[in-house]
């Protein structure tokens, strides 16, 4: 378990682990995504609490957006800006998933970069402090939930070939129901705590339904367009999820 849990920090954050894991142990790792990613929502949120104090919001929540960048070494918006390209300039299958490889940033993936930092920014800064925390706080967790979701109920889209080495050992193909039941119940832990305690129930149940929503519509989409997940549609979701929650938050008052 302990060995699981490491391997959840290695692969979700730059922390100084000091080892690398296989495919196989990252797969097992995302049973403790969840709670990875609270672990970096709490830095983000014990931050912001503090900043928030001396600066204007707008400005706290640019440097939370930054800090998240700098303890996830924007893997996660490496996966969406690939993935816009790759769905807003391929036009067959094969055209999508090459883009996705390349790993030059066209248009679509500026786009959707300045989009996800700056909604995200937005959000934050409109959120009373109180509520912002939680909201910083719980979008990791839920964006790490959908990845799990989708690792786990969808196929992985890229072929096992010599063409794609790297493709055979994705952490993606190996998740079962297990890691999907784990980190599920550690959510609906988070939901019931959290929201019992002060960051107003209703805005925790919908941010944790609206996540699942937006997981299943991607899940659909990605079928769809390349029959499957990879990689970069799993950072796309974290990245989808995390925004979608801080706007529940922003938005829902009671």
């Amino acid at each position: 378990m302990t060995l699981d849990f490491l391997a959840a920090l290695a692969f979700l954050t730059r922390l100084p682990i000091g080892r690398a894991f296989d495919a196989k142990r990252v797969a097992r790792a995302q049973r403790f995504f969840p709670l990875v990613g609270a672990l970096i929502g709490a830095i983000e949120a014990g931050t912001f609490w503090l900043l928030a104090r001396y600066l204007p919001p707008l400005v706290a929540a640019i440097l939370i957006v930054a800090l998240d960048v700098l303890l996830t070494g924007a893997m996660h918006y490496d996966g969406l800006a690939d993935t816009a390209d790759g769905f807003g300039g391929g036009h067959t299958r094969d055209d999508v998933l090459r883009i996705m490889r390349d790993h030059a940033i066209g248009s679509y993936g500026a786009v959707a970069l300045v989009l996800a930092v700056g909604l995200k920014a937005a959000a934050i800064a409109a959120t009373p402090l109180r509520r912002a925390v939680f909201a910083i706080l719980l979008a990791p967790a839920f964006g790490r939930w959908a990845a799990v979701l989708l690792s786990a109920t969808v196929p992985y889209a890229r072929p096992v070939s010599d063409d794609h080495p790297r493709s055979a050992g994705s952490p993606a193909r190996f998740v079962g129901r297990v890691e999907l039941g784990i980190a599920t119940g550690t959510v609906a832990a988070f939901v019931i705590f959290i929201g019992y305690w002060r960051g107003g129930y209703w805005r925790v149940a919908l941010s944790f339904a609206a996540a699942g929503v937006a997981a299943a519509l991607w899940a659909w989409r990605c079928r769809r367009r390349i029959g499957g997940v990879t990689g970069d549609t799993l950072g796309a979701a974290i990245e989808a999820v995390e925004c979608l929650v801080l706007l529940v938050f922003a938005v829902v008052r009671a």
